[in-house]
């Protein structure tokens, strides 16, 4: 029997907070990697996997799209916007000193969110990078005796029973991660408990090579029919300097007329459309 969901771990990190928030009663298991993330959706190891999409700060994450756009066969279910905030955590036993740290480890993107705390707090200390903000605060956890300390999200502190000694330490207070479900079919998933912000349809484009203005006529598609975009982003091909896949999402959901209608144009100027996915989206409150 598969598990339910896969996600990008070990625990402690923000994407199991998104898991923790999407589905409160399934089994989890969580991955390494974001590509090992999506080949357990693939093989059937689970039903779902959450990874992570976009960031307020920094932006893509590339890895997750290069792959959506890789293994075709996988649809976005689902999106959760999750706030980021962080703290400085620390093995209980060094709660009272902890600026006496000599090391803080984190994610290098947690590093970079923290930037002023580490700047003007904690300057005489060295800062080491993590794969993830969940096994940096596992690490501290496991190593008492030495003069080390975190910064990963509260959930951490509570898994691996570290002491939050400074919270919201983040130079931003408005970052968000944006997570989203994939699974085979694509089945829109539907969240009790969470706010319904929603629904968008993401779709890839393949331009062809011997038609001049064809990006302006996809465009000019969606724009006669009053269709709103939200986000339009390209990734190389793969396959030669300066061919691009064009991301784009539909702010609403598939219909039986308008989108296909859309698209099918798209298609008659020789471009190549695939459906990534038509999904509800939620987010949490901070």
């Amino acid at each position: 029997m598969p598990y339910a969901v896969g996600y990008l771990g070990p625990k402690g990190t923000f994407t199991q907070k998104a898991v923790d928030a999407l589905f409160p009663d399934q089994d989890a298991v969580s991955y390494q990697t974001i590509p090992a993330c999506i080949d357990a959706v693939k093989h059937g190891h689970v039903k779902y996997s959450v990874v992570p999409l976009e960031n307020t700060l920094e932006g893509t994450v590339n890895l997750t799209l290069d792959y959506l756009i890789i293994e075709k066969s996988l649809k976005i279910a689902s999106e959760l916007v999750v706030p980021v905030e962080q703290h400085f955590m620390v093995h209980p036993k060094h709660k009272d000193r902890w600026q006496e740290m000599k090391f803080v480890y984190s994610h290098p993107h947690a590093l970079a969110q923290c930037h002023q705390f580490l700047n003007n707090d904690m300057r005489h200390a060295t800062a080491e990078t993590f794969a993830s903000t969940g096994a940096a605060a596992k690490y501290v956890s496991e190593n008492p005796d030495l003069e080390i300390a975190a910064i990963a999200n509260d959930q951490a502190a509570k898994e691996y029973n570290l002491s939050i000694v400074k919270a919201n330490i983040h130079d931003f207070a408005n970052n968000e991660t944006r997570f989203i479900v994939l699974s085979k079919n694509g089945s829109e998933i539907s969240m009790d408990g969470l706010v319904l912000k929603g629904y968008k349809t993401k779709v890839m484009i393949s331009l062809p090579t011997d038609h001049a203005g064809a990006l302006h006529q996809v465009l000019s598609a969606f724009a006669w029919r009053r269709i709103n975009l939200s986000k339009i982003e390209s990734r190389p091909m793969k396959t030669g300097l300066g061919r691009y896949y064009f991301i784009i999402d539909i702010d609403q959901k598939m219909d039986d007329i308008l989108i296909p209608n859309t698209i099918a144009e798209i298609e008659a100027i020789g471009c190549h459309v695939e459906l990534l996915g038509s999904y509800p989206y939620y987010s949490i409150s901070k």
